[in-house]
């Protein structure tokens, strides 16, 4: 599949859904294409409202950079090299983990971000959603 569509979002987000629910976390887990376009955000019950837009941002992140955000941790700390980063583009970029580009033929097609549990839970559920993702293509 070379397109990101809401079809394929919505497998990539039931993989997510369910590793989410196998550590008992509830997530925001968002899914947008290539132009970091939101194609679908899926909230699980009783989820934190505030992890709608930091799910939705990490997949921001990751499709304007082209990197996992978990990659950005280390360079925008203070007096680190992108130190302030994370105020750009309208706040926008998340500098935690939680959000990764999904990639094709080494393009990137789309990226998932997820929220709402400590920032190796979010990189957990959202790895799920990548690996369904590579299965996918």
């Amino acid at each position: 599949m070379s397109e990101m569509n809401l079809n394929l979002a919505k497998e990539l987000i039931d993989a997510a859904e369910k590793e989410a629910a196998s550590i008992d976390v509830q997530m925001v887990i968002s899914i947008v294409d290539a132009g970091g376009n939101l194609i679908a955000t899926h909230r699980m019950d009783d989820a934190w409202i505030a992890s709608l837009d930091v799910a939705q941002n990490k997949a921001w992140t990751s499709v304007a950079l082209k990197m996992p955000t978990v990659d950005l941790a280390e360079a925008t700390v203070q007096n680190g090299e992108l130190y302030g980063l994370n105020t750009t583009n309208q706040g926008r970029i998340v500098v935690f983990g939680g959000g990764y580009p999904l990639e094709k033929d080494a393009k990137v097609v789309g990226a998932v971000g997820v929220s709402g549990g400590a920032v190796n839970q979010d990189m957990q559920v959202a790895q799920a959603a990548v690996k369904a993702f590579e299965e996918n293509k």
